[in-house]
């Protein structure tokens, strides 16, 4: 994560480091170029296209940051190569600060959460608003899997700095989806019981008859 610590490591935060010790530990990722931009690698991209949302951080042209949830289907986040990811935007509550934001400012900060697995990604970039208009041909790759609703730009990331975070902390949570393929094989066998468990009862209440005849 060289990239990601030259950006993340600012003067003010190497002083704390000093500050609390931890800067010799720290500073062991500042080693390499600072302008080399981190590459999404396999791991990354396949984490990315597993997930169904993530947090975009903004900042505003008076410096104030701004955090908003996306969300969609598993892989609405399009990884064009090791170095770009994009989406279509669709309506939501129609502020537009996360757009307004990048016009006035492109670095972003994306949070990728895997609540089940207890895994965690940070990623820094530059963000760039793209219309339909004028990128056909991308709003018609990026429609392929998407939010519902109606696409009223696109969204295009230029990844500079990767992190994975530590897994400490993360409260594991699960989708209705997740909990519904952990809990197939106890359904299916719970079926299976109760048709044997029919199937008893119908052979015990014709033996009770036969008797009583």
């Amino acid at each position: 994560m060289s990239r990601y610590a030259h950006v993340a490591y600012t003067d003010s935060v190497r002083r704390v480091q000093e500050e609390q010790g931890s800067a010799l530990a720290a500073g062991r990722a500042l080693v390499g170029p600072a302008d080399a931009p981190d590459l999404l690698g396999e791991m990354e991209q396949a984490f990315i296209a597993a997930q169904d949302g993530f947090y975009l951080g903004t900042v505003s042209e008076t410096g104030w940051p701004y955090i908003q949830y996306r969300g969609g289907p598993r892989g609405f986040v399009h990884v064009l190569d090791e170095r770009t990811l994009a989406f279509a935007d669709v309506r939501g509550n129609r502020q537009y600060i996360s757009t307004g934001n990048v016009r006035a400012n492109k670095r972003v900060a994306l949070f990728f959460m895997d609540y089940a697995r207890q895994a965690r990604l940070k990623i820094f970039g530059q963000a760039e608003v793209k219309s339909l208009e004028q990128y056909p041909g991308l709003a018609e790759q990026l429609d392929d899997v998407r939010a519902q609703g109606h696409v009223e730009r696109l969204m295009e990331i230029r990844v500079e700095g990767i992190s994975w975070n530590c897994p400490r902390h993360i409260t594991p949570r699960y989708t209705v989806e997740e909990i519904e393929q952990a809990t197939e094989p106890l359904r299916s066998r719970l079926a299976e019981l109760e048709q044997e468990n029919a199937r008893l009862r119908s052979l015990l209440y014709d033996r009770f008859t036969s008797a009583e005849r």
